[in-house]
């Protein structure tokens, strides 16, 4: 008899986008400048949520060991190795061969012990694999089935463990930035890199999260300063980046 293959969430026309663009993630000046930027924001909120679930000390040298997390999309490699770094076990999974290949190579350079998969979130689950922490950041907005995906999400999170998510809101300002200034004038991406009737409101993510069985702890925006150049967190400010955390009862 023969075995079905998982069903899965991804969609091949978002993948060959993203395949396209592999030899480029370690380039700070490259087409995913934006994310470079935004990275150590994106570090903050992670790991300030993790450590406030399972009561880590960040000032720690290595204050996540003993947890496992898997970084779902990982592209190549920016918030897989510094979770590394701070101590975790990490899985890193995604569709393009080609982001997996880049980001192998460079965790080998950094002698850092990331187990890097080329694969779907369906797949893992498929083999029963579960993690404290699951990361699924700038990639719900990409996914054929987002509710099916987060479901998918949290068959692969332990009890008692968490899922972040980071994603776009669907706003005027969200298309003015992440459109219009980042593909059309700054030319930091390739035009149709995001299609903004795919992005998600907070309450519609929120709304899936909790569908799949998760409780959302949390709701918080990324907002980026042009004045200063920079990125901060918000509690406030959801209109354009956003990132969210859910639990998965014990």
């Amino acid at each position: 008899m023969t075995e079905r293959a998982a069903p899965s969430s991804i969609d091949p026309a978002e993948v060959a986008k993203f395949q396209a663009m592999a030899r480029e993630w370690w380039d700070p000046q490259g087409k995913f400048k934006p994310l470079h930027m935004l990275n150590p924001t994106r570090l903050d909120y992670v790991t300030r949520q993790i450590a406030a679930q399972f009561g880590r000390d960040l000032a720690a040298p290595r204050p996540f060991q003993r947890l496992t997390l898997l970084d779902i999309g990982c592209g190549g490699g920016l918030m897989a190795e510094p979770m590394a770094r701070l101590g975790a076990t990490v899985t890193g999974a995604d569709a393009a061969e080609g982001n997996i290949a880049v980001a192998s190579l460079h965790a080998q350079e950094q002698c850092l012990p990331i187990d890097y998969r080329a694969t779907t979130a369906e797949a893992l689950a498929a083999e029963g694999l579960a993690y404290d922490v699951v990361m699924a950041l700038e990639i719900v907005e990409h996914v054929a089935e987002p509710s099916e995906f987060i479901t998918t999400c949290r068959d692969l999170i332990r009890p008692g463990g968490m899922l972040i998510q980071s994603t776009l809101n669907r706003t005027a300002r969200s298309f003015a930035a992440a459109i219009v200034g980042a593909e059309w004038v700054m030319r930091w991406l390739p035009k149709g890199t995001h299609d903004w009737r795919r992005f998600i409101t907070p309450d519609e993510l929120a709304q899936m999260t909790e569908a799949s069985g998760l409780s959302v702890v949390d709701r918080c925006g990324m907002v980026f300063n042009p004045l200063g150049w920079s990125w901060s967190l918000s509690h406030r400010d959801l209109s354009v980046n956003y990132a969210m955390t859910a639990l998965r009862p014990a």
